[in-house]
């Protein structure tokens, strides 16, 4: 054989040596799973749920969970856009990193799509809601308020560019009050958005259901709707948007996503997609989804990617139509 060709064999033979060596050995050691927002909050805990299940499935593998809170979570993303893609430092992606942030900001370090898509995980909707003994007992309550002391009244976000923020800032726009109608006050997490309602330093929020339900089903908050077609079986007595009179709060729906850096080997792809279809078979997965106020969602790598377009490009349309680009 030609020396040239014999030696391009050997390397061709050397990689696929290596990609199932890669294949067989995966994971060797410790998984770094960061979250971009803090402890307690709604990735947190769906974050901690996956690590969980998803152990079992990939040989009883170990996760490190990693909170990197900060800037609407943009830091935690970027140390994994930046992570050697080893399969070894992986995101647990929100709405509002990927959706809201790099539509938000002019100057994002990142776009949506520069990070390898493994799977979406669940879908989270929102719930908008008030302290229990809070006067106002439907949005056209809050609304009235809001109108009669713009300004005055504030709600809780994770940051300027989450979810959070954008779902208020929507539906004060529903009702044709300006983005400074009320004020946003933002903390670092989803759980923290929910604690400020509870503490009285706020007035409402709209938050994921994740960290909604336990306080309404306990009677310490009072919800004004959520944002799904039916009625959620954890709080059947909470209106849905459409029945509250916002239908077009139904466009507002979390989401969680498992993603790594750019240029993930096929061969962790592969062994992450078939964990993630067992995972999603799990009773027990499943149950902890529901419990949190989820709903399961895992599906392949393609089909996440055009859920994930179709969530940025309506996130993009809605930050311009607000005029709130930074």
């Amino acid at each position: 054989m030609n020396p040239f060709f014999a030696s391009i064999a050997a390397l061709c033979a050397a990689a696929a040596f290596s990609s199932t060596l890669l294949a067989q050995g995966y994971p060797s050691k410790p998984i770094s799973l960061v979250i971009p927002f803090g402890a307690g909050g709604d990735s947190d805990l769906s974050g901690r749920l996956l690590a969980q299940y998803a152990a079992k499935y990939l040989g009883n593998a170990s996760f490190v969970p990693l909170n990197r809170v900060g800037a609407s979570g943009s830091i935690g993303t970027m140390t994994v856009r930046t992570a050697p893609p080893d399969g070894y430092t992986l995101l647990v992606a929100r709405i509002a990193t990927h959706s809201i942030f790099p539509a938000l900001e002019s100057k994002s370090p990142y776009k949506w799509n520069e990070f390898t898509i493994l799977s979406l995980l669940e879908l989270n909707p929102y719930i908008c809601a008030v302290r229990a003994d809070s006067p106002v007992k439907t949005v056209q309550d809050l609304y009235a308020a809001i109108r009669k002391d713009t300004g005055k009244l504030n709600f809780s976000t994770a940051g300027p560019g989450t979810s959070q923020n954008m779902a208020s800032q929507y539906m004060m726009s529903l009702a044709g009050l300006k983005p400074d109608a009320a004020v946003g006050i933002h903390y670092k997490s989803g759980g923290e958005v929910t604690t400020a309602v509870l503490g009285g330093q706020v007035h409402f929020a709209c938050n994921n259901a994740t960290t909604m339900v336990s306080q309404i089903r306990a009677g310490a908050l009072r919800g004004l709707f959520v944002t799904t077609p039916a009625r959620l079986p954890e709080a059947p007595e909470l209106q849905t948007a459409r029945e509250a009179g916002v239908p077009d709060m139904e466009k507002i729906v979390g989401w969680t996503a498992l993603m790594g850096p750019p240029g993930l080997p096929k061969e962790v792809v592969d062994r992450w997609s078939a964990a993630l279809a067992s995972v999603a078979k799990d009773p027990e997965w499943l149950a902890g989804i529901a419990k949190i106020g989820g709903i399961p969602a895992i599906r392949s790598a393609a089909d996440t990617e055009k859920y994930l377009r179709e969530q940025y490009e309506l996130y993009d349309k809605l930050i311009t139509t607000l005029g709130i680009r930074q």
